[in-house]
Order: structure tokens, then sequence, then C-alpha cells
């Protein structure tokens, strides 16, 4: 059996993107390192290098955001930074793409009231 490699979701790419134990714990089952983050002011924790997309699935989170005009959820859709589905508030700052965007110990991550634009650079 290989290890992952770049494009298979896996994270065996170094890259960190998504990845899970997928049993739902939110990640490496073993009890290793962990970062811890909150979201929506639940606490969790996710495997070190996660990106918050990858934490939030991780964790069971699938949806972190509403549409503007029938209020459908949103979540991770195209996984590269191309879309503005993913987009969550992150340590206070509003409408940050959470699958290109790093988790780090103690990020505060919230839903978005965001519709569909980047902020800042």
């Amino acid at each position: 059996m290989s290890a992952g490699t770049a494009g298979d979701g896996s994270g065996g790419d170094g890259s960190g993107a998504c990845r899970s134990a997928g049993d739902g714990s939110g990640g490496g089952g073993s009890g290793g390192d962990r970062v811890h983050f909150s979201y929506d002011g639940r606490p969790m924790s996710a495997l070190p290098g996660s990106t918050i997309a990858g934490a939030l699935l991780a964790n069971g989170v699938q949806a972190w955001r509403r549409t503007r005009g029938d209020g459908k959820p949103r979540g991770l859709f195209c996984g590269i930074g191309v879309c503005f589905d993913c987009l969550v508030e992150h340590n206070d700052r509003p409408a940050v793409r959470a699958c290109v965007t790093a988790l780090s110990e103690g990020d505060r991550i919230g839903s978005s009231g965001s519709l569909g634009r980047p902020s800042g650079p």
C-alpha cells in the first residue's frame, strides 16, 4: 500500500488539506499532537497542518455558511481557493477561504455571514 499522493485527497502531498481519520473523531485517532480551535464557540481539535476546511470536515461540520437568496447551506466545494463557497470568519476576520487557510492553535472559526466575496488581499 502506498502513501497518499497529490490530488488523492489524503493529504499525502504534504499540504495537510482535508486530512482526517475518517472515523468522526476529528482525525488522528492515536491521540498524538492536536491543534485546538473553536468553531462557533464549540471546542474542537484537528491534526497539525490541516486547513480550516479539513479540520471542520474532520469534526463532522459539512456546512458553515448559507446562500443569500434562499439560505442553502454551503461548505467545501472546489477545495482549491477558486470559488467562494467555503468562506468562514477566522479570528474575527470575515470572508476567509477555509480550503486554503491553515489552521493554527487557538484559532476562532465562525460561520460566515459573508455573501461570497473574500476579504483583504
